[in-house]
């Protein structure tokens, strides 16, 4: 099993999922994650859109409200509404960078061996398949846990 990250736009709440853990797959390397980047851009927004209340969230969002409108003129109040609560219900994986340590290697990788130190652009997740192309060695982070930032404004909810 491993971990996960999800934030929910409807509570503003991040969760911890358990999962099954993946194996390495043809192609691919298997890393473990050490540590994993939150951006103050891309991540701070949907933090602060998922904590806003409906008429905030209209606000940041004018052009989807606009969306909402049109489907309602369409299909009806009842019938957007829940396709709204529908769309901020479903989890959202968070994140797209990571630096972890290879510890499963599929056929037909030769570039990297077990134990390699990488960055990669993947989710917040304990473990994950990746493909080699865009993995870049990491040889200058020794202290990997003090690279770690993480924002006040975001909440976790076990």
């Amino acid at each position: 099993m491993m971990r996960q990250i999800f934030y929910s736009l409807a509570t503003g709440f991040s969760e911890l999922h358990d999962l099954p853990a993946p194996a390495p797959s043809s192609n691919q390397l298997l890393i473990r994650s050490s540590c994993s980047l939150l951006s103050t851009g891309t991540e701070r927004m949907l933090i602060d859109f998922g904590k806003a209340n409906w008429i905030d969230k209209t606000r940041q969002q004018p052009e989807k409200l606009r969306q909402v409108l049109e489907k309602a003129s369409t299909d009806g109040l009842l019938t957007t509404l829940k396709a709204v609560q529908s769309k901020l219900n479903q989890p959202l994986t968070m994140g797209y960078c990571h630096v972890g340590t290879v510890v499963g290697i599929g056929e037909g990788v030769y570039d990297f061996k077990m134990g390699d130190r990488v960055i990669s652009n993947a989710p917040h997740r304990e473990m994950r398949n990746v493909s080699p192309s865009p993995l870049a060695y990491l040889e200058c982070l020794t202290e990997p846990h003090r690279q770690l930032f993480w924002p006040e404004s975001f909440s976790y909810k076990p």
